[in-house]
């Protein structure tokens, strides 16, 4: 947990409950000459060439794989990552680098389009400083999905990082600075929410991407479109996983139990609630209870571990009382539902059934390792209850017939639906939601072109 003072933050090892570090606040003079830095470095890394800021991003791969245990075991340290997710974490930042690295002259060569023009075409250039507000959830990977597209593009970044990683934001500062990027091409800003807030109404700021609660959004948002600022919204997620009645139940449980368990349920693209047609309810509740009540939960440097603790104490306090809310309207615990006795913010791995929609469990966006079970009739029940949530940022189908899931696709309100498949993100298509999970692209040419000035140029004759 980090604990605002009116110049710090204290970081809390979420595994002992100790205090890791105190970070001291960047003052408003220090904050200045930040951005002031990154306006200079903004017109310099614009005009670049391509292959030089490809170069970067193949530097910062190499150093993300030369150190990723060291990477791995700060996430661990400072928000309870298992340590081997966080090597995961850190490979596929490696990959998005050098994905850009490779694609990006593909995706920023101008477009020639045929008009009465003698020559006309449109072309991607820079905006300049994007600001980017980034959560605690995946500390490398939220920063790099959007940096690596948003810096071979020519434009520079400033990181207003969770405060609980405040140590991890400052590593990406410093791994960028060693791979050599010029001063000011990416920064890390140790700042408040309202100074981040008042960020936006500056010229030199030219958009902001977010990643974060519906709130946070709805806040940087307002204030973004006040100031007229390109924003792009990654927010909270109720993802369905929907169970027809012709799947190999043991293999699908088997599944869920990744699907909800990764980063210890604390991701929001993790599967939340589980619609399980009515024909094979039962089994699926004893097979999925048997997967989850084996999950090893422990100290996330243990490599065995795959369920360490919540990053912060208040997000298993409030884990806890949607489960216990609504076990009170009806719900049915089958495991779990209890803090784990021993030092730490440990969560034991949880199973709802006779979840019905209202109920917090399915209602709510639930961040820590408990599933919900909800039964339904049929295909048409289940695409409602999935698009009954206001959120819509993923969802996954699964079913012996591809064909079958995959004709519920259309109906389905999500940015990405994966049929017999666990819902991932991939540097190679586009990744963000509908309703209250956001708007916008990451991930892609569609990421990287959310902020470029997509520009059209006419030749007359």
């Amino acid at each position: 947990m980090t604990s605002p003072t009116s110049s710090a933050w204290i970081s809390i090892n979420p595994t002992t409950g100790k205090t890791l570090e105190t970070f001291e606040a960047l003052g408003e003079r220090a904050l200045a000459e930040r951005v002031a830095r990154a306006e200079r470095a903004a017109a310099a890394w614009a005009a670049t060439a391509l292959d030089e800021r490809a170069a970067l991003l193949r530097r910062c791969a190499a150093l993300l794989l030369e150190n990723k245990n060291s990477y791995a075991a700060q996430m661990a340290r400072e928000m309870g990552k298992p340590v081997r997710q966080g090597v995961a974490e850190v490979e596929k930042c490696a990959w998005a680098c050098e994905y850009y690295a490779e694609h990006a002259q593909g995706f920023l060569t101008p477009e020639i389009v045929k008009t009465g023009a003698a020559k006309s075409y449109v072309r991607f250039d820079p905006l300049g400083i994007i600001l980017a507000v980034m959560p605690w959830n995946f500390p490398f990977w939220q920063l790099f999905r959007f940096a690596a597209p948003t810096l071979i593009a020519g434009n520079v970044v400033l990181l207003k990082h969770a405060h609980n990683v405040s140590r991890c934001a400052l590593e990406l500062e410093a791994l960028f600075a060693r791979a050599g990027a010029p001063p000011g091409v990416l920064q890390t800003l140790l700042i408040g929410n309202e100074e981040t807030l008042a960020l936006l109404a500056q010229d030199a700021i030219r958009g902001v991407t977010l990643t974060g609660s519906d709130r946070a959004g709805a806040a940087v948002a307002e204030r973004a479109g006040r100031h007229l600022k390109k924003c792009v919204l990654e927010l909270g997620g109720s993802d369905p996983f929907i169970v027809l009645d012709d799947v190999d139940v043991a293999h699908v449980a088997r599944c869920a139990r990744e699907a909800r368990l990764t980063n210890s349920g604390q991701s929001c693209i993790a599967a939340k609630r589980f619609l399980v047609m009515q024909s094979i309810a039962d089994a699926f509740d004893e097979a999925l209870q048997k997967e989850l009540a084996s999950a090893r939960v422990g100290d996330p440097l243990d490599p065995e571990t795959e369920v360490g603790p919540l990053a912060r104490e208040d997000l298993l306090l409030a884990l806890d009382q949607q489960v216990q809310r609504s076990i009170a309207e009806g719900a049915r615990l089958l495991t779990g539902g209890r803090r784990l006795e021993c030092p730490g913010f440990f969560y034991t791995p949880t199973l709802l059934t006779n979840v019905s929609p209202d109920m917090p469990a399915a209602c709510e966006e639930t961040f820590g390792p408990v599933a919900a079970i909800l039964r339904v009739r049929s295909e048409a029940e289940a695409v409602a209850v999935a698009n009954a949530s206001r959120f819509g940022l993923s969802a996954s189908v699964w079913s012996g017939d591809p064909a079958r899931a995959e004709a519920l696709v259309s109906r389905l309100e999500a940015g990405c639906v994966f049929i017999n498949s666990i819902v991932k993100s991939d540097p190679r298509l586009p990744f963000g939601g509908v309703k209250c999970s956001g708007y916008g692209r990451e991930l892609s040419a569609y990421g990287l072109r959310e902020f470029v000035n997509i520009k059209t140029v006419c030749v007359g004759s």
